[in-house]
């Protein structure tokens, strides 16, 4: 026996001590960063490594942990299972399925559970699309399941090799390999799902312009401030001002193939209205059930903050997974207020130095970092696909200056910011058209041109500039009244007026009215506009503004929304000829 030769003595990492969701762990410098571990038979994250020391976060209510409980290396990054049985179903932040955990026990989740995110007993129908001998690439579709009845799901492979054995079409679980590839290293097999972690973007092949609207139904969105097909989207407010039932209208009326919901930090109330409202919402797209293409994520308030931190990352995860099979998918993560509440917390507990407000000096790179996963895209298979990013921020008294907000402001194109006096006012959607803006709205002026053969930015940009002078105006109004108007600025109030009330405002509790298709959108428009062209003519040709105001022209242009339905386009005509009429009988009169 060799006396003088040194043996290393790894030992196993222990808890040296607890902060909330903050643990230290001594002997731990075998360990990675960014690693997952259970601490005890909780789940975890390595964050930082000094020397023998490392702390951790766990995602998980750390009670009933103690000192020199041991830390069990996993050697992979927190990383989430992408596969079949996502579609339709709702996970907490690190994808555990909530309605299992409900099942099994009850209305709250115990610590240490270890359940399997999707179910492994469950026979799914696969299509194998490759052969033994077959040259195979990373991102290429390799089977296909009926995941719902309008999406498919498509298994794509993470390697390059050679295909070496191949399983006939058939029912499968997920745990079964169909498909055994030779890579320069070894054999992989691959499985009904793959596991990617959180933080790592998925690859792809290249970046397309931003050229298709992400069509909503909503008028203040398609035309005012349109959203692109993977643009990314803030929508700021106080409490009350509807930044929910805003994200859930998206939800439900966006022309996206996949929805992926985030409740990150909302009451737990508020995530209840969601479960029980989505199964019984009807997508009009597809005339099918919303759930058959949405998947809920909830982390509410009263859930171990560090989950909330990653509930976005495992959306985000989950959204590149199916961009890469080639759908478009809009995320919903209401509020990334609550998960820079989180962050906050954790930086505290980690004693970093704080910046503005208490947030960590981080926070702005990491909005960053989140919002520029959005984008339109060739993936790695050729296939196009795009991921859409809606942010609601929640910030304290509306104050749009504190640093979500701002920093939010500086990663996103599209800004809706709500306006408590409008949701007080019963105006909904309540954006403000005046401090918000899309910088979308040039890349869409050819696809407007496609679908109207029209400038439709031309007619929102006319319509802005009444809105802003309606502002002005409304200020003189305030000092010395309505009369003290030129007949000219009567006129254009009556307009502005218009367009708030017959265009903007949107009432969600009429059938009419809750989703309007994008050809309604534009004639209802120009409604408004051949109003205001012939009353301005007529004035500046000497016709008194009391000789043009009929009450009841202007109450019939209000009500098109709900007297024009969605079908019957052909009656804007009738309308355009009724005005015109009027007006001709008002000139006729004043000879």
């Amino acid at each position: 026996m060799n006396l003088k030769k040194k043996w290393r003595i790894r030992m196993t990492p222990t808890i040296k001590s607890i902060n909330g969701p903050v643990i230290k762990a001594r002997n731990a410098s075998d360990l990675k960063i960014r690693e997952m571990v259970t601490v005890g038979k909780l789940i975890g994250e390595v964050v930082s490594i000094d020397g023998d020391y490392a702390i951790i976060q766990v995602y998980e209510d750390t009670s009933g942990l103690k000192i020199n409980d041991e830390i069990i290396k996993t050697n992979r990054p927190l990383s989430v299972r992408l596969g079949p049985g996502m579609i339709g179903n709702m996970f907490d932040g690190i994808q555990r399925p909530l309605d299992k955990i409900a099942l099994k026990h009850g209305s709250f989740i115990p610590s240490g559970l270890g359940l399997s995110n999707l179910d492994e007993k469950k026979k799914w129908d696969v299509k194998i699309k490759v052969k033994v001998g077959d040259k195979i690439k990373k991102g290429q579709i390799y089977a296909t399941i009926d995941e719902s009845p309008i999406i498919e799901h498509r298994l794509m492979s993470n390697f390059d090799g050679e295909v070496l054995e191949v399983l006939d079409d058939g029912k499968y679980c997920i745990e079964d390999t169909i498909v055994k590839v030779k890579t320069k290293e070894k054999i992989e097999d691959l499985k009904l799902y793959q596991y990617w972690p959180v933080r790592v973007q998925r690859p792809i092949k290249r970046n397309k312009p931003l050229s298709e609207l992400l069509l909503t139904g909503q008028r203040v969105l398609d035309i005012f401030f349109p959203v692109a097909k993977g643009g990314t989207v803030a929508i700021p407010g106080g409490f009350g001002t509807g930044k929910t039932m805003l994200q859930h209208q998206l939800a439900q009326y966006s022309n996206a193939d996949i929805i992926i919901y985030i409740g990150c930090g909302e009451r737990g109330n508020e995530m209840t209205q969601v479960l029980e409202d989505f199964p019984n919402l009807i997508d009009p797209n597809t005339g099918r059930g919303l759930m058959e293409r949405t998947i809920l994520i909830a982390n509410t308030s009263n859930m171990p903050v560090a989950a909330r931190e990653a509930s976005i990352y495992t959306g985000i995860t989950m959204a590149e997974y199916f961009r890469d099979m080639g759908y478009d998918v809009a995320l919903m993560a209401d509020s990334t207020s609550r998960w820079a509440e989180a962050l906050r917390e954790i930086s505290a507990r980690l004693e970093e130095i704080p910046a503005e407000e208490g947030y960590p000096a981080y926070l702005g790179s990491r909005l960053s970092q989140f919002y520029e996963r959005a984008g339109d895209f060739i993936n790695l298979n050729g296939s196009h696909g795009s991921v859409t990013l809606i942010g609601a921020v929640s910030p304290t008294g509306g104050d749009f200056s504190e640093p979500v907000t701002e920093n939010t402001r500086r990663s996103v194109n599209v800004f809706l910011g709500l306006d408590k006096n409008l949701a007080y006012s019963r105006h909904y959607p309540a954006i403000n058209w005046l401090n918000s803006y899309s910088n979308y709205l040039n890349q869409m002026a050819n696809y407007y041109e496609n679908i109207s053969g029209e400038d439709i930015v031309s007619l929102r940009n006319k319509m802005m500039e009444i809105l802003t002078e309606e502002d002005k105006l409304q200020s003189i109004v305030m000092l010395v009244g309505k009369d003290s108007l030129s007949d000219k600025q009567k006129n254009l109030l009556d307009v502005a007026s218009m367009i708030k009330i017959a265009f903007l405002q949107q009432n969600a509790f009429n059938d009419t009215d809750k989703y309007v298709p994008l050809n309604k959108q534009i004639q209802m428009l120009k409604v408004i506009e051949n109003y205001f062209n012939i009353s301005k003519n007529l004035i500046e040709e000497g016709i008194s503004y009391k000789n043009i105001y009929d009450k009841t022209l202007i109450a019939k242009i209000n009500s098109m929304k709900y007297d024009i339905k969605n079908d019957e386009i052909e009656k804007f005509a009738t309308l355009n000829n009724n005005i015109q009429s009027y007006f001709q009988s008002v000139k006729e009169g004043n000879k």
